[in-house]
């Protein structure tokens, strides 16, 4: 019997679920919900306002490297759900946190958790306004943000949206994070200033979340980047059917280092990682001067690293003048 991966888990449950309000949403990184729907009659003429949902769960098995203190996962669980909002420049409002904890847990790591989820709430300006908790066997947390936004769909970038000739930009650089995990559970050996920096990319990412916040009006698709680059470049061009070539992406000398010294393929460390929590867009060529500006204009970074060319679903990577196509191969719950 073939074992179903999280995409397809998803696609069954859905299948199952027959209501009509499926056919106003936009389900992407987020959920996107007008707020019209289920007013009475008399309000449904004056609100052009839409409700924006998410929800993520973090399981410590899966998602949490031992070295991790509780305030760092609980700022985690937290962030996950705001870089999905950042993908889509929809700015969260607030949460409800459901969280098992399990019987070993001190008094100590409970407050710990808590202050981290205070930190997050402070650090993105999302309210914390309640949740569930639980005992499980291992820790669980499920955050479940809210935000508002009065743009029409057709302003907000979806997945699908690339059109041949788009520049593809990133609001960070990847390699880091894959680093950091290979150092943590493989134990590689790193320079101890790479080593700090790739580990902290781990345990405590800083995504630039403003990225999304004040460029995504010039998107014509995006997402968040916490399944890896090439899986998340996939979900882009093939809902879009074209292909994308990937051949300006930075490679800093460091992680250049890393791989050699290791013995690891630096395209495995760009393309196969995951959690990074950046976001990846699409621009219109006419709209990249516009969306620098903007990026100057607000201190932000921008990364170009490729453009969108007509094919039929293809991640080419190119490097020194040689191409070569970049399998799906990111993370993935119950994925073999």
């Amino acid at each position: 019997m073939k074992r179903l991966n999280e995409r397809e888990i998803i696609d069954l449950f859905t299948s199952y679920i027959d209501d009509h309000l499926l056919d106003e949403v936009k389900n992407d990184d987020v959920v996107i919900f007008p707020l019209r729907n289920g007013l009475p009659k008399r309000m449904n003429q004056t609100s052009s306002m839409n409700i924006v949902l998410k929800s993520d769960m973090l399981v410590e098995s899966t998602d949490v490297p031992k070295t991790m203190k509780p305030w760092q996962i609980a700022r985690k669980a937290i962030l996950a759900c705001v870089s999905d909002f950042a993908s889509k420049g929809i700015r969260p409002y607030a949460c409800l946190i459901s969280i098992g904890i399990p019987r070993s847990y001190s008094r100590k790591n409970i407050a710990s958790l808590a202050a981290g989820f205070a930190r997050a709430s402070k650090e993105y300006n999302v309210h914390i306004l309640g949740g569930d908790t639980n005992e499980s066997k291992e820790l669980i947390i499920d955050c479940n943000m809210m935000g508002v936004t009065t743009l029409p769909n057709s302003k907000i970038p979806m997945r699908k949206g690339a059109m041949v000739g788009d520049l593809i930009v990133t609001s960070g650089k990847f390699g880091y994070t894959s680093s950091g995990l290979k150092i943590i559970l493989s134990h590689l050996s790193a320079e101890k200033k790479f080593r700090t920096k790739s580990i902290s990319s781990v345990i405590l990412p800083k995504p630039q979340v403003e990225f999304g916040f004040k460029l995504a009006k010039y998107f014509s698709s995006s997402i968040d980047s916490s399944d890896g680059l090439s899986s998340s470049l996939y979900e882009l061009f093939q809902k879009s059917k074209v292909d994308f070539v990937i051949d300006k992406i930075p490679i800093p000398q460091d992680l250049s280092h890393f791989a050699s010294s290791n013995c690891v393929k630096i395209d495995e460390l760009i393309f196969f990682g995951g959690e990074e929590y950046e976001t990846i867009a699409t621009v219109p060529k006419q709209h990249f001067k516009k969306l620098m500006k903007d990026a100057r204009k607000y201190r932000i970074k921008v990364y170009h690293i490729g453009k969108v060319v007509m094919g039929n679903g293809n991640l080419i990577y190119e490097l020194n003048g040689i191409r070569k196509t970049v399998r799906n191969k990111g993370f993935m719950h119950f994925a073999k």
